[in-house]
């Protein structure tokens, strides 16, 4: 089933963001490869793609699990969780409908 993985970030903490970055694309690229990624990216706190120093208020990822708890333990182990880029992140079930 399809889980949505929403990530919100904690205040001041785009530096943090920026260092574990490697590690938790690398992560997204594995679901990805594995055909297991539907879509993940982040909010950036201005309404631009490139927000510069104003960073980001969290993050979104829609990926597939065998369940909910499954869900959980990957988000639990984000290098942004361990790194405290995250001040909450929310699991939920997902149903793509369209496209």
């Amino acid at each position: 089933m399809w889980y949505v993985i929403l990530c919100k970030d904690r205040s001041n903490s785009l530096s943090k963001r920026l260092e574990g970055r490697k590690a938790h694309r690398e992560r997204l690229v594995s679901l990805q490869n594995e055909g297991r990624l539907l879509v993940a990216g982040p909010f950036p706190t201005s309404d631009s793609s490139e927000p510069g120093e104003d960073g980001f208020t969290g993050s979104m990822i829609v990926a597939e699990f065998n369940s909910i708890d499954d869900a959980v333990t990957w988000a639990d182990k984000d290098p942004y969780v361990l790194t405290d880029v995250y001040e909450d992140i929310e699991v939920k079930p997902f149903i793509k409908a369209l496209p």
